[in-house]
């Protein structure tokens, strides 16, 4: 595997600064249209250009398949789910501006907005975990390897991911195994069959996917795939079960980018009813 220096490891200031950008790319509906704000060449926006050029030209197949094989023996760590969250709040970083949130109280808003809307309690345990898999980064992996838009890898890149042009760089795009429109895939083989970019959905995914109900993991495992929830971009590879359930993927795509306020949730108000809330789902504790 390729070795990185420090800023191919956080090109980003904080993991959150990938998650402002996408606010600027999928506006709530009420505000400017989305076309207005696609400015790619403001310089304030260096460094997220910098964290796709990298994610871009490194999220290859062979390169996910190798994380894979990392990461899902879960070897890492063992931890109740709650004590994981506490682990994911050591990646708070002080020099983000934009919020004094912690990951923990994040996803409790994510949660608390859900279940204000009346959902059930699988939906509000989801909007709960669904960040967790960012303790890949308390493990040592580059920030583009653990948020960022996802794509499938093993066929030809979309031009409707964001940056398209930096794929470029990457070597899959002129390897003829995996350049072409469906690449490794048969058509309409179902996303179940496809390898995602990694990062912290996939990882996540596989943490859950013996526990949770099936639209709960359809909105972990996808809900950064904005090039076909968003774009659909990648019809051709989906089968009729994805798109029914994607459905649920954007009916939580809104709680996740609309629900933060300055406003800290009390999070001792709250333990126990999501402690409760885990316990129903979760086993005691997970292996990461």
């Amino acid at each position: 595997m390729t070795a990185f220096n420090n800023s191919e490891l956080s090109p980003l200031s904080s993991l959150e600064q990938w998650e402002d950008d996408l606010l600027i790319r999928y506006p709530e509906p009420e505000h400017k249209a989305k076309e207005a704000y696609r400015n790619y060449d403001s310089p304030e926006r260096d460094t997220v250009r910098e964290f796709y050029r990298l994610n871009h030209t490194y999220q290859t197949y062979d390169f996910v398949r190798a994380k894979e094989r990392e990461f899902l023996s879960f070897d890492k760590k063992e931890l109740p789910v709650w004590g994981a969250m506490e682990f994911l709040n050591t990646l708070v970083d002080d020099s983000d501006p934009d919020t004094d949130l912690d990951q923990l109280q994040h996803l409790l808003q994510t949660a608390e907005a859900i279940r204000a809307d009346g959902h059930p309690d699988w939906f509000v345990l989801t909007g709960f975990l669904h960040d967790m898999g960012k303790v890949l980064c308390l493990f040592g992996e580059p920030q583009w390897a653990v948020v960022g838009d996802t794509f499938p890898v093993g066929c030809k890149h979309s031009d409707k991911i964001v940056y398209p042009e930096f794929f470029v760089n990457n070597p899959d795009s002129h390897d003829e195994r995996y350049n072409t429109k469906y690449g490794v895939y048969d058509p309409n083989c179902g996303l179940r069959n496809v390898h995602m970019s990694w990062g912290h959905d996939e990882y996540l995914y596989n943490i859950t996917k013996d526990y949770l109900p099936e639209p709960a993991l359809y909105m972990i495992r996808y809900h950064s795939f904005y090039a076909q929830h968003r774009e659909e971009a990648y019809d051709h590879l989906m089968d009729d079960h994805d798109r029914a359930m994607f459905n649920w993927v954007r009916k939580f795509n809104p709680y996740d980018l609309y629900s933060k306020s300055p406003k800290p949730p009390v999070v001792s108000e709250l333990k126990p009813y999501y402690e409760d809330l885990i316990a129903k789902y979760l086993p005691a504790t997970i292996r990461l």
